[in-house]
């Protein structure tokens, strides 16, 4: 099953559930604003995109900028961080089996489908 995590506010992340829905492809939606995820959840996510956790982070938040932009924090840390601000996340995130994508651009999305 494909699994959208998607925030309804953000553009690019309406377009790849626009995108799936288009190809007709079944797929489940996680709210994660609204459904935070936790800390393993997000370490799997991670791990099947291949990329460092610095990687998933939207670094023109707020948040960042303001708070955490200076420091040198651990893979670990930057994981508890998104965790515990979900807004940091970079979005959609498209799951299918053991493969991943960051939806950016949205035809990021038909390379797990």
């Amino acid at each position: 099953m494909i699994t959208i995590y998607h925030n309804p506010r953000c553009s690019k992340s309406r377009a790849g559930v626009q995108l799936l829905e288009h190809l007709q492809k079944p797929f489940e939606t996680v709210l994660y604003m609204e459904d935070h995820l936790s800390y393993e959840q997000l370490e799997e996510i991670i791990k099947k995109l291949r990329i460092r956790p610095f990687e998933l982070l939207r670094r023109n938040e707020a948040v960042w900028k303001e708070v955490y932009k200076d420091k040198n924090l651990t893979d670990s840390e930057i994981i508890k961080l998104m965790v515990t601000n979900p807004q940091l996340i970079e979005r959609p995130i498209v799951v299918n089996g053991n493969k991943a994508v960051i939806g950016r651009p949205t035809e990021n999305i038909t390379l797990v489908l």
